[in-house]
């Protein structure tokens, strides 16, 4: 399947399921640079062959502006110009670092994603947000301009760990609990197994969290309303991936569940549907609790950009399937922070 979506910041074309070997029907490979990581260059060397690449390496701490002058000192070593493609070819670090690259350098050259996660295909590599890390502070520095193309190609999957499995499955969870009771109720029927052992079943998945992400961006590109909603989770999480070295979805998991605590507080969620949702994160190989320090996390937390003065747009559920954004003074989620990390701690 192949379809294009208008964005106000470009046309995406969407390739689901894809073929890397479609790439040299996409961009003129004599005018294109690869980015990827270690990690996928080491288990996929083969298709790296006769293309221009610069390899970073792995892991979250590679979004920094560092890393973005490496990369710039290495495209002007290679005579790259305006009309040079940069192609992003890893996970979510991968895609964000090519996407803010792409959108800056020479103030602006075509970029394309292939996502190698089943996080990047779901999520990351979606939607046209692009950015790089300042200290603790999660994606402070980045643009908002969408890639040229998306390639799914399921195959590297194949050499995905399963870790990286379970961090995808945070995310669509993620969809599920924003929008999608029926995906809900449909996840807690299966497991990463199954899904891994039936190809049909997870194209179908990734096309529906394509889909809703694609819908919210589609009404609010530039993320001034609507789009704070796919932030679910995401609030506290990012402290948590800061503060612990969590894998992303490992702390949009427990992200997702302070966020059941303060829609608690504010809209009567039921603790039945709390729990619901734990034991779903448990069936994909999700933590539910973590030792942490409460106080830590809000230092963290108040410079999130979503700030406003003594309070935060914060993403809570009415019921699984419905959710709004809601602005939640700091005490209420500091409150929520001490009674999950309590929950976790005895």
């Amino acid at each position: 399947m192949s379809y294009s979506e208008t964005f106000p910041t470009g046309t995406v074309k969407y390739l689901l399921p894809g073929s890397f070997n479609d790439i040299e029907n996409l961009v003129d490979k004599d005018n294109c640079v690869l980015i990827t990581d270690n990690n996928v260059s080491a288990a996929h060397a083969s298709i790296f062959h006769g293309y221009k690449t610069i390899i970073l390496s792995t892991g979250e701490k590679q979004k920094t502006w560092h890393t973005i002058e490496n990369i710039t000192e290495q495209l002007i070593n290679t005579h790259t110009h305006r009309k040079t493609f940069l192609i992003g070819i890893g996970g979510g670090v991968v895609t964000d670092i090519t996407g803010f690259i792409g959108s800056i350098y020479m103030r602006g050259i075509p970029f394309g994603f292939v996502p190698t996660t089943l996080l990047g295909m779901v999520d990351a590599a979606i939607g046209g947000k692009n950015g790089v890390n300042a200290g603790l502070h999660k994606n402070l520095l980045g643009t908002i301009r969408q890639p040229e193309f998306i390639l799914f190609d399921t195959a590297f999957l194949k050499t995905l760990p399963e870790d990286e499995w379970a961090n995808g499955f945070a995310e669509i969870i993620k969809y599920a609990c924003l929008f999608d009771r029926e995906l809900f109720e449909e996840l807690l029927k299966h497991d990463i197994d199954y899904y891994k052992h039936h190809a049909g079943a997870l194209e179908s998945l990734i096309a529906i969290c394509v889909k809703w992400k694609n819908k919210i961006v589609l009404e609010d590109e530039k993320e001034n309303n609507l789009r704070k909603l796919l932030n679910f989770g995401h609030t506290a999480g990012h402290s948590f991936e800061t503060l612990y070295q969590l894998p992303h979805g490992h702390a949009v998991a427990l992200g997702m569940i302070v966020a059941c605590y303060i829609s608690k507080h504010i809209k009567g969620f039921q603790k039945a549907e709390t729990n619901k949702l734990i034991h779903l994160l448990q069936q994909y190989q999700l933590p539910v609790s973590l030792y942490f320090d409460a106080q830590k996390v809000m230092e963290i937390l108040k410079m999130d950009k979503k700030r406003n003065y003594d309070a935060i747009d914060y993403v809570v559920l009415n019921n699984i399937g419905k959710s709004e954004v809601a602005t939640i003074s700091f005490d209420i989620i500091e409150q929520a922070l001490t009674q999950f990390a309590h929950a976790g701690n005895h």
